[in-house]
């Protein structure tokens, strides 16, 4: 287990500020700044206690058994679809570019 592995963990506990995991015999925190890109208004909409999910590991402490883990760098978009769609749209809703991706289709 190295930084920058992809590990598919379980979810141990969920609170405002973060997700807790643990990967064998690691305990694992997912920071809510980790979780999206996007702004997050409620983290326990989107996990689960008992989950299986994806994660990257950016820090660990072998001393304690501990991982530092970002869940947004453990989504795998494939690239055609990161050409294909405007990823980082922000807070711009579906309804303000649907127009635009129509037209870009029918131009296409």
């Amino acid at each position: 287990m190295e930084i920058n592995d992809r590990i598919l963990c379980r979810i141990t506990g969920v609170q405002p500020y973060g997700v807790f995991v643990e990967y064998k015999a690691y305990q694992g925190l997912i920071h809510i700044s980790e979780v999206s890109d996007r702004y997050v208004t409620d983290i326990h909409k989107l996990f689960t206690v008992d989950d299986l999910i994806y994660a990257v590991i950016l820090d660990i402490d072998e001393e304690n058994k501990k991982l530092q883990l970002s869940y947004k760098k453990g989504l795998l978009v494939n690239p055609k679809v990161s050409k294909m769609v405007d990823i980082k749209i922000g807070f711009r809703s579906l309804e303000d570019k649907i127009e635009d991706w129509i037209k870009e289709k029918k131009e296409s």
